[in-house]
């Protein structure tokens, strides 16, 4: 028989050390608000959206959606595309929210192309999330070059387009990982939301987790590969709209600002 594809360990994880008995609990729990203990880089300055926008230069241009006026908030989804990706893609379309996909190459964009087509034509920002899910700052810079730029070729083979964002795999960076994203340019997107939807299939407990940390300038961490967290997306967009939350992709976040590579953006 085939062997089944091992899924990866979410990015919102725990590191490996920690994922066994109580502590893999406690972990779970502190996984609810996302804290800087498991966002390890190093040496590299953290840039908020808004620090971003202020930094831009001055052209006298206006974004499609002007985050420094509206209440904005990006929602991101990891390790796809997968068998529920279909659903979230129509759930999106009725809703008219453009999302941002970070995709796994190995077992994800390869097998799946007509997916990751459908989410770049339906005008979602596409991103790197590694090709096999191995913590970056676990790994030499060959191998993380490796991971990076196998995906990158992949989407591009099927979108015609390199992704110009990542997300590093449980959020693990460092300068290594900062120099290589730099030379293959992207930038390195984490987030501050988190159901941390690995855990459970509680659909209502995952919406309420995502409402209750949601931020003017947040970007939102789930997975369309499991069971419980597409279902919630409805209840996420009406709630937050019903506060006046504007969906923007995480380059729309930025604007009037261009993602620069080598940079991190954390909210």
């Amino acid at each position: 028989m085939p062997r089944t594809p091992r899924r990866p360990v979410p990015s919102d994880a725990p590191p490996r050390s920690r994922r066994t008995g109580r502590r893999r609990a406690a972990a779970a729990a502190l996984g609810l608000v996302v804290s800087g203990a498991l966002l390890t880089g190093c040496g590299q300055g953290r840039t908020t959206p808004a620090e971003a926008r202020a930094g831009a230069a001055a052209d006298g241009s206006t974004p499609a959606v002007d985050c420094r006026k509206e209440k904005c908030i990006a929602l991101t989804f990891d390790a796809g595309p997968g068998p529920h990706t279909p659903q979230l893609l129509d759930i999106l379309k009725e809703k008219k929210v453009h999302a941002t996909f970070f995709l796994l190459g190995k077992n994800h964009v390869v097998p799946r192309p007509d997916l990751v087509r459908r989410e770049a034509a339906e005008g979602h920002e596409i991103g790197n999330h590694t090709w096999s899910h191995e913590r970056l700052d676990e790994l030499s810079t060959e191998r993380i070059r490796d991971e990076l730029g196998r995906t990158q070729e992949a989407i591009k083979s099927v979108t015609g387009k390199a992704p110009t964002l990542m997300r590093p795999p449980q959020g693990g960076t460092n300068d290594k990982v900062h120099a290589v994203t730099r030379s293959l340019g992207l930038s390195e997107v984490l987030w501050n939301a988190t159901a941390s939807d690995y855990a459970t299939t509680d659909t209502k407990l995952i919406g309420d987790r995502i409402l209750k940390q949601a931020t003017r300038d947040g970007i939102i961490l789930l997975h369309d590969i499991y069971d419980g967290t597409v279902p919630a997306v409805p209840r996420i967009i009406d709630e937050l709209r019903s506060r006046g939350y504007v969906f923007v992709t995480v380059p729309q976040l930025l604007a009037p600002a261009a993602p620069q590579p080598g940079a991190v953006y954390h909210p």
